[in-house]
């Protein structure tokens, strides 16, 4: 794609994000809502189309290659995302579940599920890409040094006189059932080429007849063969078979990206002009304009001041740097209105006081009137803390590109007019901060001057001794002396701090349930699929963590839970997460820790050294724990569990703000991932391996055991026989055999489980008040249509 296709798609997706927008704007006018349906609606089709948005952005910013473009770009995009996380919230609110179902949405708007799926932000990588080499080469080294090799002692175990004669008899007997077995092999291939042979003597066929049988079986192969040609042709015309060659991809593809990673090469030179250029004219504009501001702002505070002086008859005070300086006078102020807000400035506080104790006996009796007004009056959505930011970068998108002609910028590189339009501003504070200084001076001597004939003035009056609030005890640094670096060391080599997997989400795969919605219209709670799982880890835990911005003012996630049977990838959830942001990972699970730090003020020091390495340090408990972690640190705990409902609830519950329940994979789930593993190991796809059927047999076996299973069976022996024997599904059961599947007792134990958690408990009492609607409902229509029934009569 060229840069004017990817210019028409921003201008399209902007086009988009303004009529959304005006949506937004209107629900927010619109009367509250009492019907639960239609709020989720209006929230599940918000969701959807910024969803949309995102990903239209997210091709854009990194397929663009002008650098202030991908800038504003970058600002909407953090929008986009936090306001996509607000809503999820409120949709989990109003359903009490972390998992929505929206078939109906979908096909309104002519979307799949795929277009569901929640894209990473290359940038929450690529932009610390420098960072996190550094920080692997590190840990690389210290691995490397502390994995010194260690020569182990090879234990010989002592065998009985019974054990060991027991061992030469089962290898003798071996020997000898070997060598019977290839002496009857022997006897049978001399039985059949003795009766090949006689065969062979009596049965003398005349010419024409052997040749008439050649003709019939030579005709009989090939009829067979050219029906079975015809017979694919068709079923892939009628798109219900693959083409051949439908695995490797076209020529046009790989064009393409070749192409993508062109432009990322393009992007990084392009961004490297404008660093430079960044300098380079804001050294230009002052230059040549610093002295024209210099005079122009001294121009003006010299006018204030004899203003002031004709209108009051003194001199004004010089607002503090702290205030603004000159920046508060001339912000579309005249000289009066400065003054008269200095004298204002003290009858407000005492307003503000008076009032304060007013309001302080009001506002234990409103809070409980508003909470019964919100109840009558319905639902209304809440205000965003991200609208401002996405309008900010719709309103810069049209004040400075919709309309901007980009004739000449083919090669889509900086425009030195905008960036000396901001280093203008710049400049101009930079100056400020310089001639308030000047003109406080100058003020002071005017002052002087004026009031030396009338004796020395007394100065302003005392300042008054702030209130000392009281300190807060400041928590001891357990390693004060010590470097980031050393802890660093120390929590690698005690294999505290471990490198993530290089696994990306994408590779957790697990297909959309399509039958979330009927379910749910009877009554019945589906299990989630591995395709919500999967959204759930990339808005809880990948967004967030991705993105200061997002994590400053979304809706705070500190803490997440993964609970599932074993097997079902808990634990690569992890390392993806961490591989898709780049964050580091500490384990800090019981096995792990076992046996390190022990004692009291081990624990401290070791949770001490952890969360040093991090924005904030650790208390005592975990609740604590959570309490400590703000908007601003940028921290997620991960726990991972295979039997969480043997742990006591409520404490578990307390723990994990988030429950992630991952199930075993539905038949879907499982065709992707047969097809999945066989390939990954080197397998073939024929007609002869019926996945579907294979899916359907394997019902109950996790991730983990279908991974087994192909890697047992696709060995190199295998793999070179696939020309000639291909591969069946019979093969993969032996394997599975031999393993326990997750049965349905399980599931339902996990399910219960769930149920009791809050959410879950929320979820069963609404589910009850639904019901008990409905019964009304139908009550009042039976007694309507009794009613009919006696006026008939």
């Amino acid at each position: 794609m060229s840069n004017s296709t990817y210019n028409k798609m921003w201008v399209d997706t902007h086009e988009d994000l303004e009529y959304l927008l005006k949506q937004e704007i209107n629900a927010q006018v619109a009367k509250p809502q009492t019907d639960r349906v239609i709020i989720f609606q209006m929230l599940v089709t918000f969701y959807v189309k910024y969803v949309q948005i995102f990903r239209s952005m997210e091709v854009l910013y990194d397929q663009i290659v002008h650098p202030q473009k991908r800038r504003v770009i970058h600002h909407v995009l953090d929008g986009v995302m936090g306001r996509i996380l607000e809503l999820k919230n409120e949709m989990v609110k109003l359903e009490f579940s972390e998992y929505h179902y929206c078939d109906d949405v979908l096909q309104d708007l002519k979307l799949t599920p795929e277009d569901l799926e929640i894209p990473i932000p290359g940038y929450f990588v690529k932009d610390r890409l420098k960072v996190l080499k550094i920080r692997q080469n590190i840990l690389e080294q210290i691995l490397a040094e502390a994995s010194l090799p260690v020569e182990q002692k090879k234990v010989v175990k002592v065998l009985t006189l019974e054990e060991a004669i027991q061992i030469i008899q089962i290898s003798e007997r071996a020997r000898q059932g070997r060598l019977r077995a290839k002496f009857m092999l022997e006897i049978r291939m001399q039985e059949e080429k003795d009766r090949l042979s006689k065969y062979r003597a009596a049965s003398t066929l005349a010419p024409e007849i052997a040749a008439t049988r050649i003709q019939k079986m030579w005709r009989g192969y090939t009829g067979r063969k050219i029906a079975k040609k015809e017979r694919a042709e068709e079923m892939i015309f009628i798109e219900m078979a693959p083409p051949p060659n439908f695995e490797q991809l076209s020529p046009a593809h790989l064009q393409a990206q070749k192409t993508v990673l062109q432009r990322h090469v393009v992007q990084e030179v392009h961004e490297v002009e404008y660093q430079e250029a960044l300098i380079t004219l804001k050294e230009q504009v002052r230059a040549v304009e610093g002295m024209d501001i210099k005079e122009t702002l001294q121009d003006q505070i010299r006018q204030w001041f004899i203003e002031c002086r004709n209108t009051t008859g003194r001199f004004p005070n010089f607002p503090d740097a702290e205030k603004g300086g000159s920046a508060a006078i001339f912000a579309t102020k005249t000289p009066e209105e400065v003054l008269q807000e200095f004298v204002t400035q003290g009858e407000k506080k005492k307003k503000k006081k008076e009032k304060k104790d007013k309001n302080g006996k009001k506002k234990k009796k409103k809070k409980g009137k508003a909470n019964k007004e919100v109840e009558e009056d319905g639902w209304k959505i809440a205000e965003s803390h991200f609208l401002p930011t996405i309008k900010e970068g719709q309103n810069t998108f049209e004040a400075t590109w919709k309309n901007r002609n980009e004739d000449t910028n083919f090669s889509q590189k900086y425009v030195a007019e905008l960036i000396k339009e901001e280093k203008r501003k710049e400049v101009e504070e930079e100056i400020r901060v310089q001639v308030d200084e000047l003109m406080r001076q100058e003020l002071k001597n005017l002052k002087l001057a004026v009031d030396r004939d009338k004796g020395s003035k007394k100065k302003g009056g005392k300042k008054k001794k702030a209130k000392k609030g009281k300190k807060k005890k400041k928590e001891k640094d357990l390693t004060l002396h010590r470097t980031i670096n050393s802890l660093y060391e120390e929590l690698i080599r005690e294999g505290l701090l471990i490198r993530p997997r290089n696994v990306r989400l994408s590779d957790f795969i697990g297909e959309y349930n399509y039958l979330g919605t009927t379910l749910r219209q009877t009554d019945i709670e589906p299990m989630p699929s591995l395709s919500d799982v999967r959204q759930l880890i990339s808005l809880y835990g990948i967004l967030p963590l991705g993105s200061q911005a997002v994590h400053e003012k979304a809706p705070l996630v500190k803490s997440l839970l993964l609970a599932g049977p074993s097997g079902v990838g808990k634990k690569m959830l992890v390392h993806a997460l961490c591989t898709e942001t780049g964050a580091n990972l500490f384990n800090l699970s019981p096995h792990n820790t076992a046996g390190k730090y022990p004692g009291k003020i081990g624990l401290k020091m070791m949770i001490h050294m952890v969360f040093k390495l991090e924005p904030k340090r650790l208390k005592k408990s975990f609740p604590q724990i959570l309490k400590s972690i703000k908007a601003e640190d940028r921290v997620l705990i991960v726990g991972t569990s295979r039997r969480p409902f043997d742990a006591e609830l409520k404490t578990f519950c307390r723990g994990f703000q988030k429950i992630v329940l991952i199930p075993r994979p539905d038949y879907t789930s499982r065709f992707v991932l047969w097809r999945n593993f066989i390939q990954q190991n080197g397998g073939i796809l024929t007609r002869s391996l019926d996945l579907s059927s294979l899916a359907k047999v394997t019902d109950g076996y996790t991730q983990g055991h279908l991974s087994q299973a192909a890697k047992y069976i696709l060995t190199e022996q295998r793999i070179k026989q696939l020309h000639t024997k291909p591969l069946t599904a019979v093969e993969f059961i032996t394997p599975l055999a031999r393993l326990d599947p997750v049965f349905k007792e399980e599931e339902e134990t996990f399910k219960d489980w769930y149920a009791k958690t809050p959410l879950g408990k929320k979820r069963a009492k609404a589910a009850k008040e639904q019901g008990s609607d409905k019964g009304k409902e139908k009550g009042k229509k039976g007694k309507k249509e009794k009613k009919k029934g006696k006026k008939k009569k």
